[in-house]
């Protein structure tokens, strides 16, 4: 049986002990799922899978999304996302801004998995957040304020996701506050890369209140940073992190994503 290593006394996890190209019954995975309710992140190190290994160990979570953005590097592997990008070229993406996946869906994901294909030799690494920490450390009045708001998310505010069928995309509304379906704990959800506005304030007071909010995410006492080997697999709980890719690298940086559905925020 594997072992669960917390790596911070607030987020982040590593699994030790473990062969992803194995099988995993209810029993592993149900552990597995107590581990992220718990720690938010989960890494596993040296993993030497493929994607469709890859695609089957992330389906044991639930059912997995078909993201309407990249390619996957199968075609009969849809769930699978290729992300490329190469540091000697301008940036064009937006992972290095805090943020949670597609908050600008109704259902946003769940969960992410993410597994480093090829790196480059120095650089690149990855942070996640914890949004139960951010909530818990706003003062009472400042989240007595926040709970019962809600907030506009518009996929159109993120330069890296125009270009595709975003009229099918319509901005959503949800709440500030989020409750975990799982764990009950309240969790921040509000990231600026596709928040635009709190809906009951004036442009004035989301002038003042969402930059203080999208600052106070990136706390170092919120974080766990992880360093990239090849192989290596990031799981995280959507609904309670933020996370940000550090693009501080030279060469070329393949990574292999998939989402796993999640529920509507309350």
């Amino acid at each position: 049986m594997f072992d669960v290593r917390p790596l911070t006394p607030a987020i982040g996890a590593e699994i030790a002990g473990i062969d992803l190209n194995r099988e995993l019954g209810a029993d592993a995975y149900a552990r597995l799922a107590d581990a992220l309710h718990t720690h938010q992140v989960l890494f596993f190190r040296d993993q030497d899978v493929s994607a469709r290994r890859q695609r089957d160990f992330a389906a044991g979570f639930g059912a997995l999304q078909r993201f309407p953005f990249g390619e996957p590097p199968e075609a009969d592997l849809p769930e699978v996302m290729v992300l490329a990008t190469d540091g000697d070229r301008p940036k064009v993406s937006n992972a290095d801004i805090w943020h949670s996946d597609a908050t600008f869906l109704a259902r946003p994901p769940m969960g992410t998995m993410l597994r480093a294909v090829s790196l480059p030799p120095l650089g690149g690494d990855t942070l996640w957040a914890d949004m139960e920490s951010a909530y818990a450390a706003l003062s009472a009045p400042m989240r007595a304020l926040l709970d019962g708001l809600t907030a506009e998310h518009d996929v159109t505010k993120s330069r890296s996701h125009r270009g595709g069928d975003t009229d099918a995309l319509p901005p959503v509304v949800h709440p500030v506050v989020r409750t975990h379906p799982v764990t009950g704990r309240r969790c921040l959800y509000v990231n600026r890369i596709f928040t635009t506005r709190i809906v009951e304030l004036d442009e004035r007071e989301n002038e003042l209140l969402l930059p203080h909010l999208f600052d106070h995410v990136t706390r170092p006492d919120f974080q766990v940073r992880f360093t990239w080997r090849p192989g290596d697999i990031a799981l995280w709980d959507n609904r309670s992190t933020q996370h940000y890719a550090v693009y501080d690298y030279r060469g070329p940086r393949v990574m292999h994503r998939i989402v796993i559905e999640g529920d509507e925020p309350r």
